[in-house]
């Protein structure tokens, strides 16, 4: 009897320090916690839930991690043929079957001049004909403007005309690709597409490839999986331009009670909170509240609106119940964004579970205490 005296005060003794300690041993914050004072006027965050009836407004609002300010340029049908830009240089040969002539000797039929560059001004200078304006024009249309010229002075000549592009009728592929270098565009309808594929490919180890454009000081920026899609962004190349392909550097951070707690990158262009919780390893069945699933951001100062167009404060959270069908539906369709924190709360039977836990060990200890006594 007074052994187990011993061991029933030593057990209450246990339970009663388990219960008092404020903060239990927990895998992640339940909903309680994080929600705490959100009613409160002076709050710095909001709390938004998101539903059916209130997805259409927070869609609406501002896109965290936009692409660069120059957004993409759409297609823009170009001319088949090359076009003559200053830096270019021209291989002229001309024919002349008169017996006197300016350009040849007696007996020759035909002068040949190699190696005349465009000037900045995009003329040419050739002999008895002085400055020819060439720029802008199609190699065919340079020819018969030059033999038009010629014709002046010499009726019988014919003009034969090779075209060799320089740097503004090229493009550089940076990297990204299999074989980066300098392009020389086959004609004015060359696309990033194109481009791409005369440089071997995207690099397979590249993660949801971001393709960039620098033109004119500016940086355009769109992702591979969208020119794919629409033909229509696949811009129209211009000399000079410059095209590299890089990583996707967006990411979303996993915590809670969640599979995995880790930085998790965006495996596509658009990643909606059911997409994240897969990702992150779906919610933990005995430690996850799925009435509960939060989404922390943080906006900028100048994306806060008061007429609901916009964020009310700078720390936001969404939040979502996954036992319903409206949740997993309106969960399906809500956009994660770069950096956002998606947190799977802990049910409060996990906290239930860990005093149980803690009780046991408790006991055990008294035993062993107890073992001691006899």
């Amino acid at each position: 009897m007074r052994k187990f005296a011993i061991r029933l005060c030593l057990a209450t003794a246990s339970l009663g320090m388990v219960a008092s300690c404020g903060d239990l041993p927990a895998g992640g914050p339940n909903a309680g916690q994080i929600l705490a004072g959100a009613d409160k006027e002076d709050a710095d965050f909001a709390v938004y839930p998101v539903t059916r009836a209130t997805l259409p407004q927070l869609s609406s609002w501002p896109t965290r991690g936009a692409s660069p300010a120059g957004g993409w340029i759409a297609r823009t049908k170009g001319p088949s043929s090359q076009i003559i830009e200053a830096g270019d240089t021209l291989d002229l040969a001309i024919w002349d079957n008169g017996d006197s002539s300016l350009l040849t000797q007696s007996g020759q039929k035909v002068v040949e001049m190699k190696g005349i560059r465009v000037s900045p001004a995009g003329e040419v200078f050739l002999p008895y004909v002085d400055q020819v304006y060439v720029a802008k024009m199609s190699p065919d249309r340079a020819r018969n403007t030059i033999q038009a010229e010629f014709s002046q002075i010499i009726p019988s000549a014919q003009v034969q005309l090779s075209h060799h592009a320089g740097r503004e009728s090229s493009v550089d592929l940076v990297s990204g690709v299999n074989s980066p270098g300098n392009y020389v565009m086959p004609d004015r309808d060359f696309t990033v597409l194109s481009l791409l594929a005369m440089g071997g490919g995207i690099t397979k180890s590249l993660r949801n490839p971001q393709v960039r454009l620098m033109r004119g000081g500016k940086l355009y920026a769109t992702s591979a999986e969208s020119l794919l899609k629409s033909p229509s962004q696949d811009t129209t190349l211009r000399g000079g331009d410059k095209v590299y392909v890089e990583d996707d550097s967006r990411y979303f951070l996993s915590l809670g009670a969640t599979g995995r707690e880790a930085q998790i990158p965006f495996p596509h262009d658009k990643v909606t909170a059911l997409d994240a919780a897969s990702l992150a390893g779906g919610l933990n069945d005995t430690r996850a509240n799925p009435k509960s699933v939060l989404i922390l951001r943080n906006y900028k100062p100048g994306d806060l609106r008061s007429d609901g167009s916009g964020p009310g404060k700078e720390r936001v959270i969404f939040a979502l119940d996954l036992t319903t069908a409206d949740g997993l539906f309106s969960a399906g369709e809500f956009l994660v964004q770069d950096r956002d924190l998606v947190l799977a709360t802990q049910t409060s039977l996990a906290n239930t579970k860990t005093i149980i836990g803690l009780f046991y060990d408790a006991v055990g200890i008294s035993t062993r205490l107890d073992r001691l006594v006899r």
